[in-house]
């Protein structure tokens, strides 16, 4: 059996981060979205994974290398352009054969795993087998419909959804799903859509079964769901300091700080995560925050937040909350005058203000 994971989106949604970085790079508690991904499909038993890729192909192939870190091998697969995830598969075809696989979206955390979803394919063998989830808004995901344990109808986002099963990212095929893909076309919006593909089978009489998903899962398209699924994996943190805390400071709950990271008069209240080389001094950093490697952070306050690498925050006078702040800014109160807001800021940011 084989993994592919699918990396290749753009987005758009996460804008302007996105503009200088892979989506699936973005780290949850200090670590990349994607190597949960690979991480999963690991441990489910399948070491052979490809990962399709798009225009950010260099950065993950450094993220990632060839796999030995993850004791897998990884094959990369280029798709020049984003026509869909069925489209992905298609241009999956030579590295995935005839071999029954896993199709895992690289954007999409399931805390605990997909070992249980592969182990059913493996001893039922149906052609496909697809993971789903109750949700609130079901017109933003494909949707399924039941009959019973029955799969009988799939649709792609639709603006009157049957029911309020949607499928998370991860699906189960065999060599059936080739013959249905070539069998659909694009589209309204121009994809072969996955969905497409799947109700082919079942119009066809393949055995296609269903997983409920039980468990946390989360698409990490958007900010807030960035910030939930960093607070799912912080909330299962277990107490590690390698840093230097000095005594006039306070560490309260399951914290970790990376070796070479120095706290200086400040107080942190896990769940959090500090990485490697950071200094705080005079701060505060509450629960559910993630600072990568080389954070400076002085005389400010912040919680439920991810800061990326080599980020420098300084005298910021209100507490930072529920935000994202990417690689190398540096956010710091001026003292000129007249006294006055000044901004570079990229397309598709938010700024608020007090």
């Amino acid at each position: 059996m084989k993994g592919l994971i699918l990396s290749g989106g753009k987005g758009t949604r996460l804008r302007p981060i996105t503009h200088t970085g892979a989506k699936q790079l973005i780290p949850v508690a200090n670590k990349p979205i994607l190597f949960y991904v690979i991480e999963a499909v690991r441990d489910a038993g399948i070491a052979d994974i490809g990962i399709v890729v798009g225009d950010t192909e260099p950065e993950i192939r450094e993220a990632v290398g060839d796999g030995s870190a993850f004791g897998v091998r990884i094959t990369y697969i280029r798709q020049d352009q984003p026509l869909g995830l069925a489209h992905a598969v298609r241009t999956a075809r030579p590295f995935l054969q005839d071999d029954p696989f896993v199709m895992f979206l690289g954007d999409n955390l399931i805390l605990d795993g997909i070992r249980a979803l592969v182990d059913e394919f493996r001893s039922e063998r149906p052609n496909c087998e697809i993971l789903l989830a109750r949700v609130p808004r079901p017109q933003e995901f494909g949707v399924a419909e039941l009959e019973g344990d029955r799969v009988v109808r799939l649709e792609e986002k639709p603006k009157e959804p049957r029911s309020n099963l949607a499928l998370v990212g991860v699906y189960m095929f065999d060599h059936t799903v080739h013959e249905a893909i070539d069998a659909i076309r694009p589209s309204a919006r121009g994809e072969l859509e996955i969905t497409d593909a799947i109700q082919q089978l079942i119009d066809r009489g393949r055995v296609v079964k269903h997983h409920l998903v039980t468990g946390w899962w989360k698409d990490t398209g958007k900010l807030e769901d960035i910030l939930e699924a960093n607070r799912m994996v912080l909330s299962r943190a277990k107490r590690s300091i390698e840093g230097d805390v000095d005594a006039a400071s306070r560490v309260e709950g399951e914290v970790i700080i990376g070796p070479g990271t120095v706290v200086r008069e400040s107080i942190l209240r896990g769940p959090l995560v500090i990485g490697a080389r950071c200094r705080i001094e005079h701060s505060y950093v509450g629960p559910f925050t993630a600072l990568h490697d080389e954070v400076e952070l002085r005389n400010s306050e912040i919680e439920h937040s991810i800061v990326l690498a080599r980020c420098s925050i300084q005298d910021i006078p209100v507490r930072i909350e529920a935000s994202l702040i990417g690689k190398e800014v540096r956010i710091q109160r001026s003292q000129l005058k007249p006294t006055a807001y000044r901004f570079m800021v990229g397309d598709s940011s938010r700024v608020d203000v007090l």
